[in-house]
């Protein structure tokens, strides 16, 4: 029997989990400002021709330029998973097509400004972060393997520090000479460029750092950490916004809300200073003797030695070609980010007090009841990590897509006959819970788990997909829940319902292709993909040899 440092071990899981809690303060802030953005930035537009031209031109200038990036971050991972050859000839197929898309389809529409341009702004104002959230998950990888998890985390603090300060004033701070709307979505992708980096880099750190039969505990307290942010600053929200007017809050309220964010950025910049590098990365760049240090420090000298082995011994093929364990275990990654935002859970978290005044609730009614929905939320996130390592990964998995997809189907179904109330907000709230005992926690479990020391940069794949999937999701609700035929035939219910279906094929996702790695070390769980490997081979030999 192991005996582990487990103070120690704590300790340090805790400063990192304090990058998912800004993960979760960031992203989740945004919620008590939707109202108070739409009123401040965009209404106004309507009453003024001039700025509006100005605004729409700016828009699709920083749309087409996000959309460049992207374009460009997708490019490299194709180069690195198919080579220079295939990875080109890919690139450019996808440049050619995004092109021609991204011209008729966008850039070519009228400047004016309408109802569905008007909404298409307000969504991406709400969803911007996420533009960054994909650059910085994407960039996640190259961080990680060129300075450091410990280090890749400091750079996050910082953007974040500077997203919250530039955010609450973003006319003071209109360093990019641009209308304040745009200096406001300029300031929010720094933000999310620091949730993308940390979305990756905290639970990757925390698995290398936690032993096998603590790491699904630790690792989801990051989620914890996540969803406890959320609550925070659901609560801040409500206490900046009760007793102000709303004219007060339409024009200050929503600068302090974001300025809030500086106090915890602090905080975990200055954490982080006093907590090591991960042993798996010290001996990836060859540092032996710190290595042995850290080990040392988080299993005693006598287990040390055997955990340094093992370590040594996956660590053969530095930076291995991402292919190297075949396409599964990417595509696995993948869709395990696409689904997990694909059944909706951030319109409920992002969306939330706008869901709930669409029932007929008040601006604090509102933002009372998403405090609700972030306390279940965290109740329920406490129940995965006390499960994920009894009852297993793909178990919970499944039971919380489909408790998602039942809960989704019922909710837009109020929405549809017309008997929103009571039992809407307990779908919300049942919706809320299924997550939270899954696919919020567990998903990044999975994730810090499956991919292999020697190719741990393509988790940035993975995470990528799961801010675009984001992104997609939050910047379409508005269009959906907001489209005049839609709401005329669906009465706001026909978002939901999509949300519920891909539930339903996330729990088939699951239970056919993700392995289950509870009680499995990394070591272990990359001969699994080793496995995977060589039967592909044979098969493949097999086929040769008939044809």
């Amino acid at each position: 029997m192991k005996k582990h440092s487990n103070l120690y071990i704590y300790g340090i899981t805790l400063v990192a989990t304090l990058g998912g809690l800004l993960f979760g303060y960031d992203t989740a802030v945004v919620s008590g400002t939707t109202a108070a953005l739409d009123n401040f930035f965009v209404k106004p537009l309507f009453d003024n021709p001039q700025t509006s031209l100005s605004v729409v031109f700016e828009y699709k200038v920083i749309v087409s330029l996000c959309l460049f990036i992207m374009a460009i971050l997708i490019s490299n991972f194709l180069l690195k998973l198919f080579g220079s050859k295939k990875g080109t000839v890919y690139s450019m197929s996808l440049f050619v097509v995004g092109i021609l898309i991204w011209y008729y389809q966008f850039w070519n529409q009228s400047g004016e400004l309408t109802e569905t341009m008007a909404s298409s702004i307000k969504g991406f104002v709400i969803s911007s972060a996420l533009v960054g959230c994909i650059i910085g998950g994407a960039l996640g990888g190259s961080v990680s393997s060129a300075i450091g998890r410990k280090n890749g985390l400091i750079i996050a603090a910082i953007l974040f520090t500077i997203s919250a300060i530039g955010s609450a004033l973003p006319d003071t701070l209109n360093i990019f000479n641009v209308e304040m709307v745009s200096s406001l979505i300029f300031y929010r992708i720094i933000g999310g460029i620091g949730v993308g980096i940390a979305s990756m880099l905290s639970p990757v750190y925390i698995a290398e750092v936690a032993p096998k039969e603590m790491r699904g505990k630790l690792v989801s307290f990051n989620q914890f950490a996540i969803i406890f942010g959320m609550l925070v600053v659901y609560f801040v929200n409500y206490f900046i916004a009760s007793g102000g007017s709303d004219e007060w809050i339409n024009t200050i309220g929503w600068r302090w809300m974001f300025a809030s964010e500086t106090i915890p950025c602090i905080l975990f910049l200055s954490l982080l200073f006093f907590v090591p590098k991960t042993p798996r990365y010290l001996l990836l760049k060859g540092d032996d003797e710190e290595a042995r240090k850290v080990l040392s420090h988080l299993y005693g000298n006598e287990e040390m030695e055997e955990e340094y082995r093992s370590i040594k011994s996956s660590l053969i093929e530095k930076n291995a070609p991402w292919l190297s364990f075949g396409s599964i275990v990417i595509v696995i990654g993948i869709l395990l980010s696409f689904f997990q935002q694909a059944v909706g859970i951030n319109v409920v978290l992002y969306y939330a007090p706008e869901i709930f005044r669409t029932m007929g609730a008040g601006n604090d009614a509102a933002l009372l009841q998403t405090i609700i929905v972030g306390a279940i939320n965290l109740s329920f996130t406490v129940v995965a990590i006390l499960t994920v390592d009894k009852f297993g990964r793909k178990p919970l998995m499944i039971i919380g897509a489909l408790g998602m997809a039942i809960s989704m189907t019922l909710l837009g179904a109020t929405f549809y006959f017309g008997t929103v109330g009571m039992i809407t907000l307990i779908c919300m709230l049942l919706y809320t819970a299924s997550f939270a005992m899954s696919w919020g926690p567990v998903c990044w479990v999975l994730l810090s788990e499956i991919f292999p020391n020697s190719i741990r940069g393509a988790l940035s794949i993975a995470v990528a997909a799961q801010w675009l999937s984001n992104l997609i999701v939050s910047w379409t609700f508005p269009m959906m829940n907001d489209n005049a035929a839609l709401t005329q035939s669906f009465n706001h219910g026909f978002a939901y319902w999509i949300y519920g279906i891909m539930g339903v094929f996330a729990a088939l996702f699951v239970w056919k292709m993700v392995p289950e790695t509870k009680g499995r070390s990394l070591e272990d769980i990359e001969k699994i993909w080793h496995k995977e490997t060589v039967s592909s081979k044979k098969d493949m030999s097999v086929s040769d040899v008939k044809a």
